[in-house]
C-alpha cells in the first residue's frame, strides 16, 4: 500500500479491526482490488473463510444505500451478488463476500478459447433474463425525460470540449431531433430492472464453486426501472471489448429466445426487437462518448480515451443503418474528418 497519507484508509483499517473476531480479518493484508469512475474504491483482504472485499464509498460523494437496496433485489431474484458481511453506512464502509479475482474483461484480455467465451456469455445472458424478472421496488424510472437529459453529455463534452466544435443552429436542431426520436422510442419500451453497466468489467468469472454461480454481478448501485433492451445493448456493444456485429447478433438472438421463453415483454418479431436494442445501444453509446470525454477533461482520467474509438464505431454501426440518423452521421464525419460514403439504410 502507498505510504502517502490516506485518512480514509486509516479509518477503514480501524473499522475492520473492530469487527467480530469470528470473521478472522487481517486488516494489515489490505490491498487494492479495483476502483471505478466514481469516488468508490475497493480493497481485498484475507479472512478466516478466504478473501473478502471492502468497499470505501466516501459519504460526501457516495451513498451506500442504493448498493444495499439493489443487492437485496438481485439476491431475491436468485442472482450471484456480493453478500453483505458487515456495514457502516455512516462512514461509507461495506464488507462484502468475494466473487473471485477475475472479471469477464480480465479473462478476455488474458486470452480464452471461443468455447469458453461462449459459455461465459450464455451464462451472462441467462443471468440477464433472470435479472429482468426481479422486483423494481424503490427504483427510480429511467424514462424518456431522463434519457433525453443524459444525451446532452454528447454535445457538451464530446463535441464541444473534446473536439472543440461549435455547432451551428441547423445542426443543433437536427441533433435535438435525433435525440428526441431516440429518447421517445427508448423511454416507452417495457420497463424492467436495468443494471445500466451490464458488461464485461462488471461480470465476475466465478470459476470456483466458493464464489457462487457464474457470473457474479457487481457495480449495480445505479440500477433503475427502465427499457428492457438497455442491458442487452450494454453487453453486446461493450465499451471496453470490441464485438463484431455477427457476434452481437448471435448473442442478441439467444437473449431474445430466452426472454420470450421466460415471458418477458420483448417484441415478438425479431426484426423489430433488433431495431429496438440497436436504437437503445445508439443512445447509450452517445452518452458514453460524452461521459468518457468528461472523465478525461474534467476528472483527469485519460485512460478512458482509449475506449472512445470503439464506442464511436458502435455509434456509427447503427447511425449508418437508419436514414433517421443521417444528421448524426454527418456530424460524426465532420468530427472524424471523414468523407461520407454511400451505404444502405432502412
Amino acid at each position: 500500500m502507498s505510504s502517502i497519507a490516506d485518512p480514509r484508509l486509516d479509518a477503514l483499517r480501524h473499522w475492520l479491526r473492530g469487527l467480530p473476531a469470528r470473521l478472522g480479518l487481517q486488516p494489515d493484508a489490505l490491498r487494492p482490488a479495483s476502483s471505478d469512475a466514481s469516488f468508490r474504491r475497493y480493497f481485498r483482504l484475507d479472512a478466516a473463510a478466504g478473501s473478502v472485499v471492502v468497499m470505501d464509498a466516501p459519504p460526501a460523494h457516495e451513498d451506500t444505500g442504493p448498493f444495499l437496496h439493489v443487492a437485496a433485489l438481485l439476491r431475491d431474484a436468485g442472482l450471484n451478488v456480493p453478500a453483505i458481511l458487515a456495514q457502516d453506512p455512516a462512514q461509507g464502509f461495506l464488507l462484502l463476500s468475494d466473487l473471485g479475482p477475475c472479471t469477464y474483461y480480465q479473462r478476455i484480455q488474458d486470452g480464452l478459447d471461443d468455447a469458453t467465451l461462449q459459455t461465459l456469455y450464455r451464462q451472462a445472458i441467462a443471468a440477464l433474463v433472470r435479472m429482468q424478472q426481479a422486483s423494481v421496488r424503490g427504483l427510480a424510472h429511467y424514462d424518456s425525460s431522463r434519457l433525453m437529459t443524459e444525451l446532452e453529455l454528447f454535445p457538451a463534452w464530446y463535441v464541444a470540449r473534446h473536439h472543440g466544435v461549435t455547432l451551428d443552429t441547423a445542426t443543433q436542431e437536427a441533433l435535438q431531433g435525433v435525440f428526441s426520436l431516440l429518447s421517445t422510442a427508448n423511454g416507452t419500451q417495457p420497463s424492467v430492472l436495468v443494471h445500466r453497466d451490464f458488461h464485461s468489467p462488471n461480470l465476475m468469472a466465478c470459476d470456483d464453486d466458493r464464489y457462487g454461480p457464474n457470473p457474479g454481478i457487481i457495480d449495480f448501485q445505479d440500477a433503475l426501472a427502465g427499457p428492457i433492451t438497455y442491458d442487452l445493448a450494454s453487453l453486446v456493444t461493450d465499451a471496453r471489448t470490441t464485438w463484431e456485429e455477427a457476434q452481437q447478433l448471435d448473442w442478441a438472438i439467444r437473449y431474445w429466445e430466452m426472454a420470450r421463453a421466460a415471458g418477458l415483454p420483448v417484441r415478438p418479431d425479431f426484426a423489430e426487437f433488433h431495431r429496438a436494442y440497436e436504437w437503445m445501444g445508439l443512445q447509450r453509446n452517445l452518452r458514453i462518448l460524452g461521459v468518457f470525454a468528461r472523465l478525461h477533461h474534467r476528472d483527469g482520467k485519460p485512460g478512458y480515451l482509449a475506449h472512445i474509438p470503439r464506442v464511436n464505431t458502435y455509434v456509427r454501426q447503427v447511425a449508418a443503418r437508419y436514414g433517421a440518423f443521417a444528421p448524426l452521421l454527418r456530424l460524426l464525419d465532420t468530427l472524424d474528418d471523414r468523407q461520407p460514403t454511400v451505404g444502405y439504410t432502412f
